[in-house]
């Protein structure tokens, strides 16, 4: 049964959790914890995508990067291997971290292991929760990240990791994609990765 102080509760939980992150990124002028910025930018987007979306996708959505800081790529192996890996154990460790989190406010086993399964993105493009929750993060991506990440990235790089993000997106979740109020560059950038094999 949903309840809404308990979901609040949770919120407010995860947000705090986030708030620890020593990284910072400028948001209208002012420094914040960057996965707090990131969390509340999964809300927003899925309340304008899907603001009907289950109780499990809306806390999945809100504790997608849960204390990611604390778990760096560098403490992988370089590769694709090793970016897979570290990958998978974030996923683990944002499952365990959220269930701890989850059974303090008082939430259930069930609710608990389906949160877990949508953060692992176990089933996707079966489970139609796992994919909107996917749709979230590629929205989310292109939206507010795509402008700083691409200057890092050469062509043959960037153009691969706009295919990927397309090929995880449902077919709503690309049209959702091009009608984003992006800059000419990164609209232009966008639609060359997708109008490419």
């Amino acid at each position: 049964m949903f309840s809404l102080d308990r979901f609040q509760l949770a919120l407010e939980r995860f947000d705090a959790a986030n708030a620890e992150d020593p990284n910072r990124e400028l948001v209208d002028g002012v420094e914040e914890p960057r996965e707090l910025v990131y969390a509340r930018r999964m809300t927003a987007c899925m309340d304008r995508y899907r603001p009907e979306a289950p109780e499990t996708v809306r806390l999945a959505a809100r504790c997608q990067h849960i204390r990611r800081w604390t778990s760096l790529r560098t403490d992988y192996p370089a590769g694709r291997d090793g970016y897979r890996r570290w990958r998978t154990d974030l996923a683990q460790f944002h499952a365990a971290t959220t269930a701890d989190i989850l059974r303090d406010v008082g939430y259930d086993d069930t609710v608990i292991g389906r949160v877990g399964s949508l953060l692992r993105k176990e089933r996707l493009k079966v489970d139609p929760d796992v994919q909107l929750l996917e749709d979230v993060v590629c929205l989310v991506f292109l939206q507010h990240y795509l402008v700083d990440f691409a200057p890092k990235h050469d062509d043959d790089k960037l153009l691969g990791v706009l295919r990927k993000t397309w090929r995880k997106m449902s077919e709503e979740g690309r049209c959702a994609a091009l009608a984003l109020d992006l800059s000419a560059a990164v609209r232009a950038l966008v639609e060359r990765a997708v109008a490419t094999p």
